[in-house]
């Protein structure tokens, strides 16, 4: 993680905060990575876009289901510092239970384009987790919304690895020299978001899960890119269905509750 900036402790100038006006959130929130499945998903469910009164590189959408509460799709994001800020805002709004989905490059052949990976924790190479002292602590997902998404996706029949995975700032210096040595350490796949966002959940004693598609492929240390493949297409949205499933108490991924 990095050496820890002492300068980071204490009062901040700007919280995160529920303005007048803004929507206050049942516990869940899903967190669209794309922008494709994000608007799959607010289709899907007929949600409708909330008001945000300050600053909000994303866009807010309210799914209502029968009695349940409100769930909140939120989205677009791309790396560690947009990732924060849509996740301290749904924070600020009243969700702790907090589902990510995106996309990741596999390190392990094994991992093609369209398998599914379950983070349990990420090595940081981004720069937004050491502003969130959480005094070393083991950083990780949360076990028991992992252990329910494991659960779902395998009542769906969807198959996943479940592992840690490598998050980078730097899209264009993912190295073959840190793709071989990563990949030897275990990690699954490479990505843009998870430590900061499972350090800020710490951080901000919510749950955090994620889920995430294969959607290129570095294992062979030459990239292929899945992007616009059936499969990449088709995984990612029954993936966004098991989560919806999960969040509005569907039978988790089997019934097709939207």
């Amino acid at each position: 993680m990095g050496r820890r900036n002492t300068l980071s402790d204490g009062d901040v100038v700007i919280e995160p905060t529920r303005e007048k006006g803004e929507p206050l959130l049942g516990p869940n929130a899903i967190m669209v990575a794309i922008p494709s499945e994000l608007g799959f998903m607010v289709d899907l469910t007929h949600a409708e876009r909330a008001p945000l009164r300050t600053f909000s590189p994303f866009k807010l959408f309210i799914a209502k289901k029968d009695k349940d509460l409100p769930l909140a799709l939120a989205g677009p994001l791309l790396g560690a510092p947009q990732g924060v800020i849509v996740m301290e805002k749904l924070i600020a709004l009243g969700a702790n239970r907090i589902w990510v989905l995106g996309w990741c490059g596999s390190l392990q052949p094994y991992l093609l384009i369209g398998d599914l990976v379950i983070p349990t924790a990420a090595l940081s190479e981004e720069g937004t987790s050491p502003h969130y002292p959480v005094n070393e602590r083991r950083r990780q997902t949360s076990p028991l919304l992992s252990k329910r998404l494991e659960d779902a996706l395998a009542r769906a029949n969807l198959p996943f690895q479940k592992g840690p995975v490598w998050t980078t700032d730097a899209f264009y210096r993912e190295t073959m020299k840190k793709v071989k040595a990563y990949a030897k350490r275990g990690f699954l796949a490479v990505e843009m978001e998870m430590s900061a966002l499972i350090t800020v959940a710490l951080y901000r004693s919510v749950e955090l899960a994620g889920l995430l598609i294969v959607s290129d492929e570095l294992s062979s240390l030459e990239w292929h890119n899945g992007v616009g493949a059936d499969k990449l297409k088709g995984r990612s949205r029954e993936a966004g269905r098991v989560l919806l499933d999960l969040c509005t108490g569907g039978s988790s991924g089997g019934s097709n509750a939207y």
